[in-house]
């Protein structure tokens, strides 16, 4: 079949690039050799996120440039690609996908079309419809899987490392925090109020984590297992660890400084940081696995952890964290951890 370059790459080739943002300028940059005089394009594509409805992207005809913006579940879905195209010439857009707010592929134009010039935009509307729909699943399916598992242990599953015992081994510094007196709270808390306590926790520790470029692992009840996986020198992921515990450190006390004023009690809590070597991949059973990580760094850091409460520190690293950097820490000497064979040295952040 005869078809028109543009079309015959939506049709054969265009499902197969990397994203929305590499379709969308490769897409302008077919129009606008067709002639089409495009000053502005923008995909927009809904996602199922806790808190993202649509990621929107949005291109520049005078720079051939894409950046991405996203929307928010409280705002309308496509108005940040219409705001996009907005007083920059005509505009061209159509709503694609079964469901109604799926898809939106809009253009502006830098002065009215002609008739031709309006047939080819109409015509790559039409059948940019299926790749646009490939595009948007993979887009869905990345954002449901990093909503869950963390967008490193996404990618990976992504990449096929999803059969039961499919794992590598790697060096990463480990953060492990857990809520105190969570059982107590919880007999004595309505359940919607003890929920919303427990997001405000994992919004300060998941978000300190984040901030410094590691991933949240697993939630487990009231605790957290981050990782920083070990990229260039093992003092830079420690760093990082320790930069986002004291993050969250901050975090936590301005939120119970908020609590107290509502005349509720303070959430305590313990965290430690370690460093060491995990198996970073799938277990579980034949039909419902975990992307986790499992080992002997783990288990030392969830005993380390415990012995918060003991030493009364919030905060405690171990001694092979506290030979990766430069901070200062208080030493707080040898300490027997249970399952673990060899006393651990334990660093504690300075007071303030």
């Amino acid at each position: 079949m005869d078809l028109p370059p543009t079309v015959a790459w939506l049709v054969d080739e265009a499902s197969a690039v990397s994203g929305p943002d590499r379709f969308l300028a490769d897409l302008a940059a077919r129009l606008t050799g067709d002639g089409v005089p495009l000053a502005r394009g923008a995909v927009a594509i809904a996602v199922p996120h806790p808190i993202i409805s649509h990621r929107t992207f949005l291109w520049r005809g005078d720079t051939g440039a894409v950046v991405e913006a996203f929307g928010f579940s409280a705002g309308p879905g496509f108005q940040a690609a219409r705001d996009w195209l907005a007083g920059s010439g005509p505009v061209h857009e159509a709503v694609l996908g079964r469901a109604p707010g799926t898809t939106l592929l809009g253009w502006a134009a830098a002065r009215p079309l002609d008739p031709g010039e309006t047939r080819r935009v109409d015509e790559a509307s039409r059948f940019a419809a299926a790749p646009l729909a490939a595009l948007a699943a993979r887009a869905a399916l990345t954002g449901l899987l990093e909503a869950y598992l963390g967008r490193r242990s996404a990618a990976r599953v992504e990449a096929g490392a999803h059969g039961r015992g499919t794992g590598e081994t790697i060096r990463a510094a480990l953060l492990y925090a857990d809520l105190r007196d969570f059982t107590v709270m919880s007999e004595a808390t309505e359940p919607a109020v003890m929920i919303a306590a427990l997001d405000a926790w994992f919004d300060r520790v998941a978000g300190a984590v984040h901030a410094f470029g590691g991933e949240v692992l697993k939630f487990i009840g009231d605790g957290v297992l981050a990782i920083f996986p070990v990229v260039g020198s093992p003092g830079e992921a420690c760093e990082a660890a320790l930069r986002a515990a004291a993050a969250a450190r901050a975090g936590m006390a301005h939120l119970d400084a908020a609590r107290r004023a509502q005349g509720a009690p303070p959430l305590r809590y313990g965290m430690a940081l370690h460093l060491g070597e995990v198996l970073w991949g799938n277990v579980g059973a034949a039909n419902r696995l975990d992307f986790t990580a499992i080992g002997p760094a783990v288990n030392l850091v969830s005993r380390l952890e415990g012995l918060c409460r003991v030493l009364g520190r919030p905060v405690l690293v171990s001694g092979a964290v506290a030979a990766e950097i430069a901070a200062p820490l208080v030493p707080l000497g040898e300490h027997p951890l249970r399952g673990v064979a060899t006393p651990c040295a334990v660093f504690a952040l300075p007071d303030g």
